[in-house]
């Protein structure tokens, strides 16, 4: 079992960083669908998380069409606002990969492909009326940490000590 995080068209590079970070920290797969609104050596790229891009595996795909033929038959989350089902309804312990997808920060995924995939949708709950929508690398972080605590963080490192303790 793996996991995933996509990213659809994402175009600020902080965001971006961050979440490869967190995939650094997580031993998640990152995957980018193009276009993206930055390079990837971009100077706010770098300073977001870049350096920890060795430690990532990034898969770029060309476009939405490209990733769903890369996706063949495997588990597909899309995080949106507009889902009806809470991100905590789901089980994520089978031992199959899951595969989480987020859309651009201006405009999320394609309505279209959210409807035509209606029950593969998540959401986060939120206060709508004061909150267009959540950061997106928080988004990704609050996700990838949910299907890691239901699956008992496998490979993290769950205790860490100061270099001076004495450890038993």
């Amino acid at each position: 079992m793996k996991n995933h995080i996509v990213l659809y068209e994402p175009l600020i590079p902080a965001n971006t960083g961050n979440i490869s970070r967190t995939c650094a920290a997580t031993d998640t797969t990152l995957h980018l669908i193009e276009p993206l609104g930055f390079s990837v050596d971009d100077k706010h790229l770098k300073r977001a998380g870049l350096d920890y891009w060795d430690a990532v595996e990034i898969v770029y795909h060309e476009s939405l069409p490209a990733f769903m033929e890369y996706l063949g038959n495997r588990k597909l989350y899309l995080i949106s606002k507009f889902a009806n089902k809470s991100y905590t309804q789901e089980n994520f312990t089978t031992d199959e990969d899951h595969f989480f997808m987020f859309g651009k920060e201006t405009t999320g995924l394609p309505e279209e492909f959210m409807r035509e995939n209606a029950e593969k949708c998540l959401r986060i709950p939120m206060d709508d009326t004061h909150v267009r929508a959540l950061n997106l690398s928080n988004t990704a972080a609050i996700l990838i940490y949910e299907a890691l605590r239901q699956q008992n963080f496998p490979n993290l490192e769950l205790k860490h000590h100061y270099a001076n303790d004495k450890i038993d």
